[in-house]
């Protein structure tokens, strides 16, 4: 209701819906983004507090990465079944409470579940084909241009995050640096239920 509302005032003011769609696409893939690169500055204070060695938590680490390259085709076809909104908030969903649970972890094998498993399946859900599917869905003639400002999402969610993750921990410890991601996720995530459409005929 919200969006067919919102496309209607957009339409007459010669806005096209579509650039709504990939705002929150593009928050959505920063999001993902800092929360895939978090984990690397989390090392260190992990071991420490832990007593977990290099090696284990670069193992979780490896094990994440590999779910986020396998989970790409995989996307696609769960974005072509249950549609582009049910997968960002999926994907959303699994990012904030895993970011949510490491807070809570002090055992290697929850450090497994929640980093490997919840951050490597919810970031692979959306960070490799999101963009695309949006362009390809929601726009003709900018479609270039989108793909390319949603490719860029990717990089600047981790140069924009990382650098201020690394002093939160610096300052306050490793789980203050989890809070803006949870939160971003679960923002970004009600943003995305409200607003994101699979496809322009979905508005009415």
């Amino acid at each position: 209701m919200l969006a067919s509302r919102l496309s209607a005032r957009l339409q007459q003011r010669g806005i096209h819906y579509g650039w709504v769609v990939a705002a929150v696409t593009f928050l959505t893939m920063l999001t993902m983004s800092a929360a895939l690169g978090l984990p690397g500055a989390m090392m260190q204070p992990l071991g420490r507090e832990f007593g977990w060695s290099t090696e284990q938590v670069s193992s979780a680490l490896a094990l994440r990465f590999a779910l986020f390259g396998l989970m790409g085709p995989f996307a696609a076809v769960l974005m072509e079944r249950y549609g582009l909104r049910a997968v960002m908030c999926a994907g959303l969903a699994l990012v904030g409470c895993g970011m949510a649970l490491v807070t809570l972890a002090s055992q290697l094998w929850q450090l497994f579940i929640v980093w490997s498993l919840m951050l490597g399946i919810g970031t692979g859900m959306t960070a490799l084909v999101l963009g695309a599917v949006v362009a390809n869905r929601w726009f003709v003639a900018r479609r270039g241009l989108v793909v390319g400002a949603l490719a860029a999402s990717s990089a600047t969610g981790q140069l924009a995050f990382l650098p201020v993750a690394a002093w939160m921990i610096e300052h306050w410890g490793w789980r203050s640096a989890v809070v803006p991601v949870f939160v971003g996720a679960a923002l970004v995530g009600v943003l995305a239920l409200a607003l994101v459409r699979n496809r322009p005929s979905d508005l009415g």
